[in-house]
């Protein structure tokens, strides 16, 4: 069994409050692309998990790979024995889009499917809660209203049909310690549940990520890369979650990509 997991940008992300079990509140609408990676899953007879991968490296160990942790969840649940995964990664890492994230989801379904487990949207989300915050989204991977601790969601009806994106990510590893270690949290000035009720280029002016204060400081080249993109048309430029990768949503294609060659450089037409 083979499908391709996509993965998710961020527009807007607002850091609400500070919870006493040290996680944040958020608000953030997740936002579904066509970046996808490749997974690939058949049973074993021998039992346990066994894992190869292809394409962008995941340096770590087997133990700790969310893939991994999914097969474990349902076999510990419901005993479906072994499988061979392989992973042919083309999203990077570390970029605030939520591949493996993306790819645990996709796992707990195909798992779901080839053992006839019969679980629900529903128990699939809760499972996937258990692997990450914003796993739980990709079981359905819809336009999405996120709040919480980024587990709870509401659909939006938000189009971009016929924008054009472009994905920069430098090679820059923020960690999530790194990324929180800046943040006030405080109340958001605009409800991100009416950003389709205003234009995209008025967006600019009031749909925030609010890691990129804090960051932006420690990495002036993300801020660099956002004024680039503005200064090549776009209407909306934002980084995506806590980075480090930023975005640009174009009305049209009427530009030049120059970016260093070390950069993942991506760009893509929205058709929802």
């Amino acid at each position: 069994m083979i499908q391709f997991s996509n993965c998710k940008i961020n527009i807007g992300l607002e850091i609400l409050s500070k919870r006493p079990d040290g996680y944040h509140n958020i608000e953030s609408i997740f936002f579904p692309i066509p970046l996808k990676d490749i997974v690939e899953m058949v049973p074993n007879s021998e039992g346990g998990f066994n894992y190869t991968q292809s394409g962008i490296l995941v340096d770590t160990a087997v133990e700790d790979n969310l893939l991994y942790k999914a097969w474990k969840l349902l076999d510990k649940k419901h005993q479906i024995g072994g499988v061979n995964v392989h992973l042919h990664k083309q999203i990077p890492m570390g970029a605030g889009l939520g591949g493996g994230s993306a790819n645990a989801a996709m796992l707990l379904k195909m798992l779901n499917n080839e053992f006839e487990l019969n679980l629900s949207v529903k128990e699939l989300e809760d499972f996937a809660a258990k692997l990450g915050s914003d796993c739980p989204f990709f079981i359905e991977s819809n336009t999405a209203f996120v709040y919480n601790t980024g587990t709870d969601f509401e659909e939006i009806n938000l189009s971009l049909k016929g924008y054009y994106l472009v994905l920069i990510k430098p090679d820059i590893f923020i960690s999530t310690q790194v990324a929180y270690s800046g943040i006030i949290p405080q109340n958001p000035s605009f409800n991100l549940k009416e950003i389709n009720q205003i234009p995209i280029n008025e967006w600019k002016d009031k749909v925030f990520n609010r890691f990129e204060n804090h960051i932006f400081k420690l990495y002036p080249k993300l801020n660099e890369l956002k004024t680039k993109l503005y200064e090549m048309g776009a209407l909306y430029v934002s980084m995506s979650g806590s980075g480090s990768s930023v975005y640009g949503i174009f009305e049209n294609n009427d530009f030049k990509l120059d970016f260093p060659e070390d950069y993942f450089v991506w760009k893509s037409v929205f058709s929802n």
